[in-house]
């Protein structure tokens, strides 16, 4: 089996033999440039040691005692495959306004984690980005009960990010009520 085989056959619901819904380097273009174009621009605005300025207004602030140690935000990398796997499958899945609709939800969540960053860190707003993650959070779930409405493996994949982005938001409203007064700090 040839590696285009075998990924035809993760992003593609079994109860198709064919993806119905659009062309597979169709639907990789799109949402794997969607998907890639998020991850830039959150990779941008991230606190990561490599951005010095971000790095240093996210070290001044009152952190709450459950953020977690930076090697867990590697967890970025396997929720991005996931969700691109399961927006695939969505594609992939026979076209109608359920398979619209959790594409737009998917498409959402792409745009919204690439705001959540650039709100927060890039433009130095705490409270936008806390409002923000909330929205993320409803839009997620969103997605995972339309994507269930499509194919099942799809929803799933999508589970862990719906409960990472809750944990975000949470992390968020925190950062954004213990350093409300400081959001003018620079970097």
């Amino acid at each position: 089996m040839t590696t285009g085989e075998t990924l035809r056959r993760v992003v593609t619901p079994e109860r198709h033999g064919r993806p119905p819904g659009g062309s597979l380097r169709t639907g990789l273009l799109v949402l794997g440039g969607s998907l890639l174009a998020s991850a830039v621009v959150s990779a941008l605005n991230s606190p990561a040691p490599v951005d010095a300025p971000v790095r240093r207004f996210y070290e001044r602030l009152d952190k709450p005692p459950f953020t977690p140690p930076d090697p867990v935000f590697a967890i970025w990398g396997p929720l991005y495959t996931a969700l691109l796997v399961s927006g695939l499958r969505v594609w992939n899945a026979p076209r109608g306004a359920d398979r619209d609709r959790a594409l737009a939800h998917w498409l959402g969540i792409q745009g919204l984690n690439a705001a959540w960053l650039w709100l927060g860190f890039g433009r130095r707003n705490l409270g936008a980005m806390a409002l923000e993650s909330g929205v993320t959070v409803v839009n997620a779930a969103a997605y995972v009960e339309a994507a269930r409405r499509v194919d099942q493996p799809a929803a799933w994949l999508a589970a862990p990010y719906v409960a990472w982005i809750a944990y975000a938001a949470l992390l968020s409203e925190e950062l954004w009520r213990r350093n409300s007064n400081r959001e003018e700090m620079s970097a």
